[in-house]
């Protein structure tokens, strides 16, 4: 039976929608109507990512030794995946006819701050640390008065506000992945 939610009430980034089709999804695989799998990821970094990333966003302004503003707080313990971990976890999963209904999380690298991840891609191409500021609470609310991007990142802050991290050892154990060395994901990082 299709979902009589509506995603035209959710925000493209709203946590709650991507659980219901979630839920539909796997649904569809108990009934048989489907073969689901679902990799989870955290926030993306290395090659391509671009300003689809928290930590690659601000690199080209921190490798020119300006001061950044990240989301959140920049204290705490974050996942961070190698975007080619992701790809290689989506095929695993995917061609694991075993794997199929349930979730994973890719395998990804021990959590840093984001001010460390960022910290350790400049220091991999010899760049020295940069001011890093952090916005959140009210700042990201007035902020997101003027940017749709940060209005839509309002529903995830939470992944910034508190520890954010991966359990990943089901997916190492099941596909024998391991994330990518973090010397290497900060070199490709800081090289776009």
């Amino acid at each position: 039976m299709p979902s009589t939610r509506s995603p035209a009430t959710s925000t493209p980034t709203d946590p709650s929608r991507v659980r219901w089709l979630w839920a539909d999804a796997l649904a569809a695989h108990r009934a048989g109507r489907a073969r689901v799998v679902e990799v989870r990821s955290s926030d993306f970094v290395g090659p391509g990512v671009g300003s689809n990333g928290h930590v690659s966003r601000v690199v080209p302004a921190a490798l020119r030794g300006r001061a950044v503003t990240m989301i959140g707080r920049t204290d705490l313990p974050h996942s961070f995946t190698d975007v080619q971990d992701a790809a290689r976890t989506l095929v695993a999963a995917a061609a694991d006819p075993g794997a199929h209904g349930r979730a994973w999380h890719t395998p990804s690298n021990p959590p840093r701050t984001q001010r460390e991840a960022l910290t350790d891609v400049l220091a991999s191409v010899g760049r020295p640390p940069v001011r890093v500021r952090s916005l959140r609470g009210a700042g990201l609310a007035a902020a997101g008065l003027f940017s749709p991007l940060l209005r839509e990142l309002r529903d995830l802050a939470y992944q910034w506000d508190r520890p954010y991290v991966l359990d990943d050892t089901a997916a190492r154990a099941r596909f024998g992945i391991e994330p990518t060395p973090w010397d290497e994901v900060c070199r490709r990082t800081a090289r776009g």
